[in-house]
Parts: C-alpha cells; structure tokens; sequence
C-alpha cells in the first residue's frame, strides 16, 4: 500500500492517490483514507486511526490489518513530506 499527497504552500493537503495491491477491504481502507486526508493539514492528517478507518468501513476482525495498512501509509507519506521539506528551509535561512 502507497500513498502519495500533495501539499500546498500553506501545509493543507490538496490531492492524495494511493497503489495497493491486496483484497478489496485494503483497497476500500486506501481510498478512505485518501479521501479523509484531503483538504486537512499535515498535522491533522496525522490524527486519522486505524480504528476511525475500520469502524467507517465496518470491517471485521480478520481485515481490521487493511486499516492499519492504511494509518501506515498515512503516517509514511507525512514522514516522507516533512523529509523533504527540512532541505527546503535550510535553504531559506541560508539565504
């Protein structure tokens, strides 16, 4: 499971996509997810839970491992953006 966003010059996520290969409860997990980090800021995404994810989905016990698939995902494209980011501000303060 991937997740990729998009995130404007304000830190508000603007677009998301994800990849997954898997049954259709991590499919429908991912896209949820997608969907619920739009239009949030990266702080806020950081608050969606697996549980929200699996309750909204009303997964059963053998799937609730999809909706943590997708908190991971979540969790890893913020990890990846915030990342990216710390090069961007060094070069402002050089500047």
């Amino acid at each position: 499971m991937k997740l990729q966003i998009q995130v404007d010059e304000k830190g508000k996520i603007v677009d998301a996509r994800f990849k997954t290969f898997g049954c259709g409860s991590a499919i429908a997990s991912s896209s949820l997810a997608t969907e619920w980090v739009k239009g949030k800021t990266v702080e806020e995404a950081l608050t969606i839970k697996n549980t929200d994810i699996a309750k909204e989905l009303s997964l059963p016990p053998v799937k609730l491992h999809c909706s943590m698939l997708a908190e991971d995902a979540i969790k890893a494209a913020l990890a990846d953006y915030k990342l990216k980011q710390e090069p961007k501000k060094g070069e402002a303060e050089k500047k």
